[in-house]
């Protein structure tokens, strides 16, 4: 019963007292209260396992990395809520998900999870990943972002932005073959030399030749802007067949978070201790 409840909630996203209304028709009457407790004391009881989780999903050498708000109801300010964040990081290797809740969306929470981790971290380009790019940690950015920059700027100044699209469509064809053909991490590599590599020193002298050439506060304006400090970084996907051309993986996995806002209106927070607080806010396998 425990772990229908929990997996309603946490991973079907129906909130307790929408489960309470289906006990309800079945003729069990529960106090919400007791709902509650249930998921808690559950839910600190799986802390080995997340923990178990969380070591295996820091010792891969290339992780993704998102994040997602979800509005949170704090029991110590009543009727008072805050933007909380999932912070999610997805094991490129493995495919394992690490959900880590936080109150914010500083470099707080980041940092303290990561402060061990050695390897390769891909993320969208938000500035607060920038101080991971020293010593053990490389870090490389998401196509896909620059691409929605881009889309956005269609209305703007359609030629460039068809141009570009077109530009990048290429390199998503070589992604595509290679993985229809099922091509080993050395053959994506080599594949990528010979196909990628040449249309992103075109793409990248593109951009220096029209950055001087557009408005800078315009739609393209920003699109050029976004990728071109960040087109080395963009690009670094091709050293290592290994890697991805974008963060889509881990944004699939973000996704549902949608559904589970929508269904729960607000979180309860809880206090009590940092294993159970964080579980219960979604920290979940």
């Amino acid at each position: 019963m425990l772990a229908s409840i929990i997996t309603d909630k946490f991973v079907d996203h129906q909130p307790l007292y929408r489960q309470l209304e289906r006990f309800k028709r079945s003729g069990i009457t529960l106090p919400s209260s007791t709902l509650g407790e249930w998921v808690s004391a559950a839910c600190s009881m799986l802390t080995p396992l997340y923990e178990c989780l969380k070591s295996k999903v820091l010792s891969s050498d290339y992780l993704q990395a998102d994040e997602t708000p979800i509005k949170v109801l704090d029991r110590d300010k009543k009727g008072k809520t805050h933007r909380g964040y999932y912070w999610v990081y997805r094991d490129s290797v493995s495919g394992l998900v690490l959900f880590d809740y936080r109150e914010g969306r500083s470099r707080e929470g980041p940092t303290e999870l990561l402060k061990n981790f050695k390897g390769h971290l891909q993320t969208d380009g938000y500035n607060v990943y920038d101080v991971f790019d020293k010593g053990d940690i490389q870090l490389l950015h998401c196509m896909a972002h620059a691409r929605r920059y881009f889309e956005k700027a269609l209305d703007n100044d359609r030629p460039r932005a068809q141009y570009m699209l077109s530009e990048i469509q290429k390199l998503y064809v070589v992604e595509r073959t290679a993985r229809e053909q099922s091509l080993s991490t050395d053959q994506r590599y080599q594949l990528r030399l010979q196909k990628s590599v040449p249309v992103l020193k075109e793409i990248y002298q593109w951009l220096k030749n029209n950055i001087v050439e557009v408005l800078p506060k315009s739609s393209m304006g920003q699109a050029i802007s976004y990728a071109l400090p960040r087109w080395e970084k963009l690009s670094l996907y091709c050293t290592d067949g290994k890697l991805e051309i974008d963060n889509n993986l881990v944004e699939n996995s973000i996704r549902p978070i949608a559904i589970g806002r929508k269904n729960y209106l607000l979180r309860i927070t809880c206090r009590s201790t940092k294993s159970s607080y964080n579980l219960l806010i979604g920290r979940h396998l």
